[in-house]
């Protein structure tokens, strides 16, 4: 049984991701409105943006310092 899950999950994960993804970005729509779920949105993708060069060992501080002024 749980083989057969897998094997009809790894067939159609993309559809089945998708499928996910839409339900909670409509449930985000309907409880916080449009404009707020876009924030979220928004505020997700530079998060996991900022993780991924973190992950590539790059100067995560040199980065935040291009965008944020400092002291110099």
């Amino acid at each position: 049984m749980r083989e057969s899950i897998l094997e009809l999950f790894y067939q159609h994960k993309g559809k089945i991701i998708g499928s996910i993804l839409g339900f909670f970005i409509a449930l985000l729509i309907i409880v916080f409105g449009f404009f707020k779920t876009l924030f979220i949105i928004a505020c997700v993708v530079v998060g996991f943006y900022l993780g991924s060069r973190y992950d590539l060992d790059q100067n995560f501080i040199e980065f935040l310092e291009r965008f944020i002024p400092g002291d110099r």
